[in-house]
């Protein structure tokens, strides 16, 4: 027990992210002969890891809130918070239309739907598609109270930003809120300590009750479209990211890619960008050199709106499903994919599975039958560790991109080796950089 209370929390959380691998192999091996393992496995392991990530999902929407209020008002010039606004959402935007479009591409190549045929489980009922208008009409809240107590994280993005801009323009009276912000951040973050410390725990028990009821078995009807997501989502993890930041920034992205290995690890574990939002926002502040203030702003925004792997997704289950069907989709109904696609992920909460809801939406507008997705429902929590990956390393990217361009990144702290997160739970809530001075932002 000592020994592993020495461990750091990435080690304890691979350890844990293995042991339920084989765990769950093991018991979806033996359950057709020892029936009880599968109630173990549903009365144990799919109840604390349910457990965890309602801990998680609790953290979320003060996490955000007060993060994005925070760093709102760290800016301190209005024309600044624009700026870093404007060009955050354009880089996200860019990056998840170049991520459908390379897996529209992809899927092209691959035709992974060309002859399947499952037939739909009965009783089967898809998920309803929200309007396009409705997901831009919704970003003002009009009741920015029930915005909260919902968590509808775009409408507490949009009253988060524009109560930290009625902060910064108060004076006297906004200086005494915002440090009161300020105390609310820090003990919002030591919130997040008490959760981490459970966390190798629900790993292990989310892995594990994931492969006891799926088994790899699962996989071999669908292998051709999961194989298809997977290459492309490292495609675009791998190769992508690094060009983005080598092209736009300079800075070498094999030390990107190695500095942000914790934060994958554990957006891989949970399937939630929402969650890794502590752990993405502590990387880049202590291991790529970001400041609170940018990265208090991108990362909680990017959760959001930013959503790459499940962008890739989309591309590849539209063409899968399309296909199955047999339907052919026209230059103007893949260029209609990219820009639903795009729009989707701008109203997209970053929980676990929501991603299939996003999918109905883009099926919706192109005219393929949204009851396709009862084939991929199987797999897709596989795919969900992955994309989530995905998702918060493009949120990461950007952040480091918006610091670079604003003058304010620590280059010597990105590229120092020695500058690494090993997640350390009791370590999550402590602002290890020095203070800036507005001379410096």
């Amino acid at each position: 027990m000592t020994a592993w209370k020495n461990l750091s929390l990435t080690t304890q959380i691979l350890t844990a992210l293995i042991a339920g691998l084989i765990v769950g192999l093991l018991f979806n091996f033996l359950a057709p002969s020892l029936p009880v393992l599968n109630t173990i496995n549903q009365d144990v392991f799919g109840t604390v890891g349910n457990l965890f990530m309602s801990a998680l999902k609790l953290l979320v929407v003060p996490l955000v809130f007060v993060s994005l209020v925070v760093g709102t008002t760290s800016l301190s010039d209005p024309a600044k918070l624009g700026r870093l606004g404007i060009g955050t959402m354009l880089f996200y935007l860019a990056t998840t239309a170049f991520a459908i479009v390379l897996a529209l591409i992809g899927a092209k190549i691959v035709n992974p739907g060309l002859g399947v045929d499952m037939p739909l489980p009965s009783g089967y009922e898809a998920p309803k598609a929200p309007p396009v208008s409705d997901v831009l009409v919704g970003i003002i809240p009009s009741n920015p109270v029930a915005a909260l107590a919902e968590g509808n994280m775009l409408q507490i993005i949009f009253f988060a930003i524009l109560l930290g801009l009625a902060i910064m323009l108060s004076g006297k009276p906004g200086e005494r809120i915002k440090a009161a912000f300020e105390d609310w951040n820090h003990v919002v973050m030591q919130l997040v300590n008490i959760v981490m410390v459970f966390a190798p725990i629900g790993v292990f028990a989310l892995m594990a009750s994931v492969v006891a009821r799926l088994g790899f078995e699962s996989l071999a009807p669908l292998l051709k479209y999961f194989m298809t997501v997977l290459v492309v989502l490292l495609v675009h993890l791998f190769v992508s990211y690094p060009l983005l930041l080598k092209i736009f920034s300079g800075l070498n992205p094999f030390t990107f890619i190695r500095k942000m290995r914790p934060a994958m690890l554990f957006a891989f574990s949970t399937s939630s960008s929402n969650a890794t939002i502590p752990v993405n926002l502590r990387t880049t502040r202590e291991a790529l050199g970001v400041p609170n203030q940018i990265s208090s702003f991108t990362i909680p925004l990017g959760a959001t709106i930013n959503m790459d792997g499940t962008a890739i997704m989309q591309g590849v289950a539209v063409i899968f499903i399309a296909q199955v069907y047999d339907i052919n989709l026209t230059l103007a109904q893949l260029g209609t994919v990219v820009v639903m696609a795009v729009l989707a992920s701008v109203g997209t909460a970053g929980v676990p599975g929501v991603g299939l809801v996003m999918l109905a939406t883009v099926l919706t507008q192109v005219g393929v039958p949204v009851e396709g997705i009862a084939m991929i429902i199987g797999i897709d929590r596989l795919l969900d560790m992955t994309r989530t990956a995905v998702n918060i390393t493009g949120d990461a990217a950007v952040t480091v991109l918006m610091a670079q361009r604003e003058g304010v990144l620590d280059t010597a702290m990105y590229n120092d080796p020695a500058a690494q997160v090993d997640l350390d739970a009791d370590e999550l809530g402590h602002e290890h950089e020095p203070p800036r001075t507005e001379a410096q932002m």
